[in-house]
């Protein structure tokens, strides 16, 4: 079985904002067309448009529902790899395929070495292995090492793909080990949470919850109306008020 290494200087992941994210699949997509090529491609997709479609991505945004009726919101839920500390994917795997870099915490898939066991996909409680069927290995999130570490980008744009494509901008990438970095501070002052933490994994990656004013704003809002006006009545925007005012600011970021 594969060994972790001690903890490095640095734990890089990422800070995703429920908050914000509208659920478009920007990430998703963007994270499959990088990595269809380099250390991670292709991400084989096998009858895509067929009764049974099966496919690699790192990347999968999960909808769900937060409350009921009027007052009820949409909560999108990106889901990728977490880069655990203590990475169960890692410390089972029979060929040292999987492995984690001291350096960064980053956890990666040596496809070289992957014989197709699926035992990393077992032990990953957050379902963020893939596997492979046309390859027959698994593959997973990278943080897109090929952009991150990247000499010839300017350091501004050394980010995964899911990061650099959100319209939203709630995506956010940086050193989680520094409590002085941009992502630890939002981490802070937001409350940011380790999805089942209980569990003893130790995730890199965090998510914010929704933000608690927003949430009381929606929930001391009217009901929206049941029909719309006609697009002649619509009010402009100063005008708008509770849910509908909600809505309007979502929509203008």
């Amino acid at each position: 079985m594969t060994t972790l290494p001690p903890p490095g200087p640095k734990r890089l992941g990422l800070v995703i904002d429920l908050d914000t994210c509208v659920g478009c699949h920007a990430c998703a997509v963007s994270c499959k067309q990088w990595n269809d090529g380099g250390i991670t491609g292709p991400l084989t997709d096998r009858e895509p448009y067929g009764a049974d479609p099966l496919g690699v991505w790192f990347n999968r945004v999960h909808a769900y529902e937060a409350g009921e009726g009027a007052r009820g919101r949409t909560v999108h839920f990106p889901r990728s790899c977490l880069h655990c500390e203590d990475a169960a994917c890692v410390t089972v795997c029979p060929t040292g395929a999987s492995w984690k870099r001291a350096e960064d915490g980053i956890v990666l898939v040596n496809p070289d070495t992957c014989i197709g066991c699926k035992l990393c996909s077992w032990a990953c409680p957050y379902g963020a292995r893939e596997y492979d069927a046309t390859e027959g290995v698994m593959k997973k999130c990278t943080l897109c090492i090929d952009r991150i570490e990247d000499p010839a980008r300017p350091e501004a744009e050394r980010v995964p793909a899911c990061v650099a494509t959100c319209p939203a901008g709630a995506r956010h990438f940086g050193d989680l080990a520094d409590p002085a970095s941009p992502v630890s501070v939002l981490v802070v002052a937001r409350e940011g949470y380790a999805p089942m933490a209980e569990l003893g994994y130790r995730p890199v990656n965090r998510y914010l919850p929704p933000r608690r004013e927003r949430m009381t704003q929606l929930a001391a809002s009217p009901a929206v109306p049941s029909v719309a006006p006609p697009a002649d009545d619509v009010p402009p925007a100063a005008a708008l008020t509770g849910f509908l005012a909600w809505v309007d600011r979502m929509l203008s970021r």
